[in-house]
């Protein structure tokens, strides 16, 4: 059995020689809350988490709602300022340590693409404007025609450039979400959620357009969700996240077929299959605890099916169980 701490993980090898776009070390991310009574206190949001994402990949993060997966993502973009300590290399330098200047060219290299297309694009502008809005920010020249080239990447005829966005469907706005972030020519995108808004039949074709422009534009995708059956589809690699922390990472097919976390295989069993008739499903009882007051030893015992006594008093490692996979479980620790 191979063992390594979570330092481990923004230094594992790369079979394929590619460059990692993204480091991740120690990232934490913390709010300050009051409860209704008035007592403060810190809801850890990201508790901890190392990564790295190669060029050119997919690398997924699921896991139920409110564990921590959307935050890490807009902290990775600077969106939320991280806690001390904490390390996030793009292409080898840290950002959590950029000028206002660094920090602005920096969102021309990584972009993100929100989960609900209707919230994200000004109701009182027409699409011709949300498009020239990076344009203008950033003061490059030619808007006009790189949007026009855009809408024709993302599958939209020009004339919806003077629509606004009430007089278009779900899958529309979304294409147009897509465009907007790739404006700039970005490098890394932030998929937040980016199809769990839309029609199933929309889905496939959000997604497939996600794929070929990856192809064609060599992007690499953080791809953030809760359905395993659009992860499967997408993804290179994928790592689940409980309680703002991360307990497994593997590619994708081991993911599937060699599950290591009880956590994951409860996630994985709730994944319609109709291949698979008497496949067992595993019913989680209790609440998710709250991430300000997470429960001592590991986050997942008061749920987890198979809990042993050291899970109720010791936080398990986050070790290394095969080439490529990593999981976070006393089952796994010799």
């Amino acid at each position: 059995m191979l063992q390594n701490n979570t330092n481990s993980i923004a230094t594992v090898s790369n079979d394929t020689g590619t460059e990692n776009i993204l480091e991740v070390s120690h990232l934490k991310k913390t709010f300050h809350i009051k409860s209704p009574d008035g007592k403060k206190g810190l809801l850890r949001a990201v508790d901890d988490v190392s990564f790295t994402i190669k060029k050119g990949e997919t690398f997924s993060l699921v896991g139920e709602s409110g564990c921590g997966k959307s935050t890490l993502g807009r902290t990775l973009l600077g969106l939320y300022t991280p806690d001390q300590g904490s390390e996030i290399l793009f292409n080898g330098e840290d950002i959590t340590n950029f000028s206002k200047s660094k920090r602005k060219n920096f969102a021309k290299k990584a972009q993100l693409i929100f989960q609900d297309p209707s919230a994200c694009l000004n109701p009182r502008r027409t699409i011709k404007q949300i498009l020239l809005e990076p344009f203008k920010i950033h003061k490059i020249q030619n808007g006009e025609a790189k949007i026009k080239e855009l809408m024709d990447m993302v599958g939209l005829a020009s004339r919806f450039l003077d629509r606004f966005p009430h007089e278009m469907s779900g899958g529309q706005k979304q294409r147009v979400g897509i465009a907007r972030a790739l404006a700039l020519n970005p490098e890394l995108i932030v998929c937040d959620e980016p199809v769990s808004a839309l029609d199933v039949s929309i889905q496939a074709q959000v997604i497939n357009l996600l794929e070929d422009l990856q192809k064609q534009l060599n992007l690499t995708y953080l791809f953030i969700s809760h359905d395993l059956s659009v992860v499967h589809h997408i993804s290179d690699r994928v790592a689940v996240m409980y309680l703002g922390k991360i307990v497994e990472l593997t590619t994708r097919d081991e993911l599937y077929e060699k599950t290591q976390h009880p956590y994951t295989k409860s996630l994985l069993s709730s994944v319609p299959d109709i291949s698979d008739e008497h496949r067992e499903k595993i019913i989680l009882t209790g609440d998710v605890p709250s991430p300000s007051n997470p429960p001592a030893g590991c986050r997942f015992h008061t749920r987890c099916p198979v809990a042993m006594d050291i899970c109720k008093t010791k936080e398990p490692d986050f070790i290394q169980t095969g080439s490529k996979h990593f999981a976070s479980c006393h089952l796994h620790i010799k």
